[in-house]
């Protein structure tokens, strides 16, 4: 019931309100007036904004990170965009996996379910690096597949903290008018380390698997 409530507070919020229209128009400076200077109402507001995100995916991700950068500034606004999103993932996982596990089973790709159960936390881990798979639909094939909460978790911490990170970068370098060499260099470093990070889970995968097979006497 608590999360057919919640469910009910986003459907309401996405489609009944004059927000939604500013945020669909990308009307940022007038949505940040609309919010007002009241703290409390505007963690509610943008959390719900990303809860939204979470379930369907129609707003632009960058959209909400330059929203919190604007209200909270660079470090408080990455944290919030951060935590916010790892509260909403979950929220989207349980749901799909105690409220729409037969409806969305039924309309899911098999062979992208096995794919994420085999190995939950990269699989998860790349996709929010590389958001080519919609944020909505991790949350959903998570939810209804045998992965585990803690990695589903962990990746969409340490995934999202990455990719965020570089997201916040576009606004603060737009907004200060300084979008120069540091920023570039930030997000190489970044996209280095990430593509070293999956090379070496694999590697350590591929060297674990071995050991097994030698250890087994496969050999």
């Amino acid at each position: 019931m608590a999360f057919m409530a919640v469910f009910s507070v986003v459907l309401a919020v996405a489609f009944n309100t004059e927000m939604f229209e500013l945020l669909r128009n990308g009307d940022v400076d007038t949505l940040l007036i609309v919010l007002g200077e009241e703290p409390f109402y505007k963690f509610f507001i943008t959390f719900i904004i990303m809860l939204i995100q979470n379930s369907f995916t129609i707003i632009p991700l960058i959209l909400i990170i330059t929203i919190n950068y604007a209200l909270f500034g660079f470090v408080n606004g990455l944290l919030w965009s951060w935590i916010s999103s790892v509260i909403a993932a979950a929220v989207w996982f349980y749901g799909s996996r105690y409220f729409f596990y037969d409806w969305v089973q039924r309309k899911t790709n098999p062979a992208l379910l096995s794919k994420i159960e085999q190995n939950g936390f990269l699989f998860v881990f790349q996709a929010r690096i590389f958001p080519f798979v919609p944020t909505s639909l991790i949350n959903i094939i998570a939810g209804i597949s045998t992965i585990r909460f803690k990695p589903f978790i962990l990746g969409t911490m340490m995934g999202n903290l990455i990719f965020f990170f570089v997201l916040t970068l576009i606004p603060a370098g737009i907004m200060s008018g300084n979008m120069d060499n540091y920023v570039l260099i930030s997000l190489t470093i970044v996209l280095i380390g990430v593509v070293l990070f999956i090379r070496l889970r694999k590697k350590l995968k591929k060297l674990k698997e071995s050991e097994n097979k030698f250890n087994s006497g496969s050999f």
